[in-house]
């Protein structure tokens, strides 16, 4: 990428943001696009929560399958291709979510996927997945350096990785930048079959609204008996109840038992608790996603 569209795209003022907005996206477009970089092995651990890699037989596992198909299906109707994942608040398990999907979609690397973590202000990925930090997406707004240079395939989950890089205190100015705009913009109009967008919670709410901005759609993640029903409303109607195509409803009690026994694993004849329902609509992922 010409280090021109860069610095325009990394302009302050509102000449420079509006030069960029013509000039970047072009680029793009006319580049050859190829996610071909370099690699880098992870190492998983029960820390990371990649249940759809560690422990496929769990129902963490599975219900994140579910949540394959009903994407893809979602994909076919709607041509989705950029996803953005958030939730209510910080602790209701996102960047699990987010993880997990990106290993479940890519499977085993046959489908081009890139996992975009936006979440400047709290950046997770790289320590849950045992890699080395290295210049990410706040490196090169502030460098004024090619994000596509950024770029790691993460083996042996099989998807490609633009971690956010080291912490700014100019962390909503990157994501409000025409850099980022302009960059998912790239993205979307790429070969990749799919872009996630690992993004911050939604208070502060104009960072993500800004990103949500330039997703298909929405992916919203609360956990049970945690997140406040008035929080997921107040959530879903900032991102636009169109816009959003579901809620992952993680921490629900009664999956692991149920299939436990399904896999042959439970203790044979221990009665076991049913499975605490909720009013709110999603994809239950267990105790596991947290």
């Amino acid at each position: 990428m010409p280090d021109r569209v860069i610095n325009e795209a990394l302009g302050t003022s509102e000449e420079s943001d509006s030069l960029a907005a013509q000039e970047f996206l072009p680029e793009w477009e006319s580049m050859s696009f190829c996610l071909s970089g370099q690699a880098e092995e992870c190492s998983v651990t029960p820390q990371s929560r990649l249940f759809v890699y560690s422990d496929p037989t769990s129902a963490a596992a599975d219900r994140f399958r579910l949540a394959q198909i009903r994407l893809k299906n979602l994909q076919s109707s709607r041509n989705l291709k950029s996803l953005l994942i958030t939730s209510p608040g910080p602790g209701d398990g996102k960047t699990t979510v987010a993880l997990n999907l990106a290993t479940v979609l890519a499977e085993n690397g046959r489908v081009p996927v890139l996992l975009l973590e936006a979440d400047v202000h709290r950046p997770t990925i790289l320590a849950r997945l045992g890699l080395k930090p290295w210049a990410g997406l706040n490196e090169c707004f502030r460098r004024k350096e090619d994000p596509i240079l950024a770029i790691r395939r993460i083996n042996p989950l099989g998807f490609y990785l633009l971690p956010a890089g080291q912490p700014q205190g100019d962390g909503s100015r990157v994501l409000r930048s025409a850099f980022v705009s302009q960059l998912l913009k790239g993205f979307a109009s790429s070969s990749v079959g799919w872009v996630l967008i690992d993004a911050p919670p939604t208070v502060p709410i104009a960072d993500v609204l800004t990103l949500n901005a330039h997703a298909d759609a929405t992916l919203l993640v609360a956990r049970a008996g945690a997140t406040p029903r008035e929080a997921i409303e107040e959530s879903i109607r900032n991102l636009g109840q169109d816009h959003v195509v579901g809620i992952i409803l993680n921490c629900i009690e009664g999956l692991d038992r149920m299939y436990s026994r399904y896999y042959g694993y439970g203790k044979s004849g221990a009665p076991s608790k049913p499975a605490k329902r909720d009013a709110r609509r999603g994809l239950g992922l267990g105790e596991h996603a947290k």
